[in-house]
């Protein structure tokens, strides 16, 4: 009974973060120099939406 009145209060902080992550992209195209160009200008579509690779913790938030 003595550790349950000893247990910690916790409180949730909000963090800025940047996350960078690679993703496979799909697009039809007839050779693969107009595929480039095709992905290059925006077209296509996420096939798999990917795994994060870096996170860069900018700021945490403080609401106190």
């Amino acid at each position: 009974m003595a550790t349950a009145a000893k247990k910690k209060k916790t409180q949730t902080f909000h963090a800025v973060m940047t996350v960078t992550r690679i993703e496979e992209w799909c697009v039809d195209a007839s050779s693969i120099d107009e595929a480039k160009a095709l992905l290059a200008a925006g077209e296509g579509h996420r096939c798999n939406i990917g795994d994060p690779v870096h996170v860069d913790l900018g700021r945490i938030l403080d609401n106190q």
